[in-house]
Parts: structure tokens; sequence; C-alpha cells
């Protein structure tokens, strides 16, 4: 495993997380170093005394496979293959064979296939694995039984139209889905952030969900919805998404536009941060970065909701530095999803986040009608209620929408779902 410098993260946490992606596929590490790469080499990206070096490291330990954290050229990839004699893959080729293998929605699957074939058409192809395979992932690393299928630029072209096809057809359904959802106004709050931040935990403490969620890279690629009742009883539908990266392969970011149309329509976005790893800076700018490639730089200007998430991992003193700077900032919350500390206080932050543009109403039914009352319950804030013997008094804070429908209801005596 080597890993070429880049950005201005640490070289150090950016190898251990090089290293954390290549284990996520079960690769054994035998080697891993930090190549400094001063001016990038068109025809091996590094210097040729590098080369030659790890040409001799790769023979000793029997290495079959050598990953470059980096972006690779074919031409790269070619030359390096030639001089080390062992199968290469840059950071793209391992970030995508992850996906293939972890995807598990027919969208996911096909989202990443899209991804991987468009990567696939700038190399110079000599195998092609997605049809006819006995293992996970895309056949960037080559295994055992696979079938090796020659391929031209003409049959990935043609593969590509019809996953685009196919993609359309899921999305327009996606989309009923979503005005179904509307029909039914719940706010939608997305959870972003770097991979292996703990969303997926987070997301199963304050749903009481069993969505998998362990500690690697990537264990969230398809999308996953519940609902969550808040402190002031108002119903909303969490979304945990799948974990940014840097240098987020831009096949993918593209490919996977569908999958992140929650966090595009979320009333709320909340930004899940690690912030007991030594790059949490450099990765919250990551996926803001990747926020502004889906169109969402206005809503990064204006702030995303923070949960300062594994307090519970910081050194005491860091963590005291860290309290005392959220303090200052009411949309900064330190959290652990693993002890539930902080937890109360996000849930009421995003309460207070769908509270504005709220307006306040007054009004009054009978208490024969259930329904009525219900449904503000259901879909506003009850601040006060007093009861006559025949009729209810309300004051109610609800979403403009939802108080013209319920005026609507009253002056037609219809239920405003």
């Amino acid at each position: 495993m080597k890993a070429a410098e880049g950005g201005l993260r640490l070289p150090e946490a950016r190898l251990a997380e090089a290293i954390g992606l290549a284990r996520a596929i079960d690769l054994d590490i035998v080697l891993s170093e930090v190549v400094p790469v001063s001016r990038p080499r068109p025809a091996t990206l590094m210097g040729m005394g590098a080369v030659e070096r790890l040409a001799i490291e790769v023979e000793s330990h029997d290495i079959g496979v050598a990953v470059v954290d980096g972006h690779l050229s074919p031409v790269q990839q070619r030359n390096l293959e030639r001089e080390w004699k062992c199968k290469v893959i840059d950071r793209t080729g391992l970030i995508l064979e992850i996906f293939g293998e972890r995807a598990r929605t027919r969208e996911g699957s096909l989202q990443v296939e899209l991804a991987a074939l468009s990567y696939q058409r700038s190399r110079l192809v000599r195998s092609w694995t997605h049809l006819e395979r006995q293992r996970g992932g895309f056949g960037f690393l080559g295994g055992p039984g696979e079938t090796q299928i020659e391929a031209d630029r003409r049959m990935i072209g043609e593969r590509i139209v019809k996953l685009k096809r196919e993609l359309d057809e899921v999305k327009r359904t996606r989309e009923l889905h979503r005005k179904a959802r509307r029909r039914v106004p719940y706010p939608v709050v997305a959870l972003v952030g770097y991979t292996n931040a703990g969303k997926s935990t987070l997301f199963n403490r304050v749903t009481r969900s069993e969505v998998l969620a362990k500690d690697m890279l990537f264990a969230t690629l398809d999308p996953t919805m519940r609902s969550l009742t808040l402190p002031s009883g108002r119903t909303v539908i969490l979304s945990d998404t799948v974990g940014f990266v840097s240098d987020l392969p831009h096949e993918l970011v593209a490919a996977f536009r569908a999958t992140l149309e929650e966090v595009l329509g979320a009333d709320v976005v909340i930004h899940v941060r690690d912030v007991s790893h030594p790059d949490s800076e450099a990765q919250a700018e990551d996926v803001e970065a990747v926020l502004g490639e889906l169109g969402m730089a206005e809503a990064v200007h204006k702030g995303l909701v923070e949960a300062l998430n594994k307090v519970d991992l910081m050194p005491e003193v860091k963590r005291d530095i860290l309290l005392n700077q959220a303090r200052r900032r009411p949309d900064c919350l330190p959290v652990s999803s693993v002890t539930g500390e902080g937890l109360d206080a996000l849930l009421a932050c995003i309460d207070r986040r769908l509270a504005t543009g709220r307006e306040t109403v007054d009004l009054s039914l009978p208490l024969s009608d259930g329904a009525g009352i219900s449904w503000l319950y259901q879909h506003g804030e009850v601040m006060a209620r007093r009861d006559s013997d025949e009729t209810a008094f309300l004051r109610v804070r609800l979403d403009p929408a939802d108080a013209k429908r319920f005026q609507q209801r009253q002056a037609e005596g219809r239920d405003p779902a």
C-alpha cells in the first residue's frame, strides 16, 4: 500500500484512511508507506527511484495488488503494473470496488455500476467483469473464478445508455414516493458527514433502528429513512445517507446525485462530524465541498447544524475546550451516538430549526372532532389548550402550508390530510 501526498491533510492520516479503505474489502496490508511526490511524473506519478525501490518490495513480499492513494492516469497505471509486475489500482478504483461490494438496493447497484463504467471507459480496458463474476465488487482487483470478458468502448457505451435509462425509471419511482410523502407533509432531516463519522450509530440511537453501523469506511451506501418524534411531539423523517470522503470520484458524485436528492430536498441538514479524528477539520471541508458540488452551496453558507460526534473518545482537556466553544454556537452540538450524550439537545435544535418560519394560530374545534384535533397534534406544536363542555380552544404553531390546509379544511368541512 502506497500513499501519494495530496491536499492539506496530514500524510499519516491520509495513509491511515487509505489502509482503512483497503481493509474494507478484506485486503491484507503487508506494506504501507508515504511516498513524497514533489512533482507528479506523467509516466509513473512518482520518481523512478521510488518506483524501482518499491518494485523490490513488491517482489520480496509477493504482493499481488498495489494501491496508490491518488489518481492514476491509464498510462501511469499501465507503467506501474509493468514495473511492479502486479495489479495496480488507484483511489478511485478502490472506492468503486468497495461500493460495488456494498450496494444492496437496485438503485445503489445501478448507480455504482454506472460510475464504474464511466471510470473504466477512460482506461485502456482489457477486462470487464461486470456481467459475469463470482465475487463482489467490480473486478478491478481480479479474483479467483472470474471470467475475463474482452470488452471495447462500444460495449461499455451501450451498457451506460441502458443503465441511465433504468436509473431514470428508478428516479421517477422515487419522485412518486416523494410526492406521496408531501401529501402527508413530514419534514425531512438528513444526516450527512464523512464516512465513519458515526451517522448510522446516531441514526439507530435516535430512531431505535438497527441499520448496519460498524467502525468501517462506507458501512452505509444505500439511503435509509425512518420516522422520528421530536421533543415538541412533531414527527419528521430522518434520512441516513452515504458517507463522503476526500477526493470522492467525480463519477460517484454524479452517479449518486439521485440518492442524495433526499439531502437536496431536506428541511434540515445535520452534518455529523467525528471530532475525535485528527483530520476532523479537513474532513468537514471535504463534506462541504461535495455538498457544494451537489448544489447546496447556499445551505452550507447559511450554516448546517453540526453534530460534533464521538466526544466520548476525546481527551478530557480537548473535550473541555470543545464544550466551551460549542456553548457560543447554538447550532454546534457536542454529542456521543454511543453514550447518548447531547442527543436531547440535538433533537431540540432540530425542533428550533423547523419552528423558524412557523406561524401561531388560535383555533376552536368541537370536542367531537377527534380527527381534526389529532391532526393538529401530529402536524403542529400545540402551545396551549383549553376545553369547554363542547369545544377545544387551541393555540398551535404550524407551517404556513399546514395552517392554510387546516383553514381550508374548516371552511370545507373535510379532512386536511
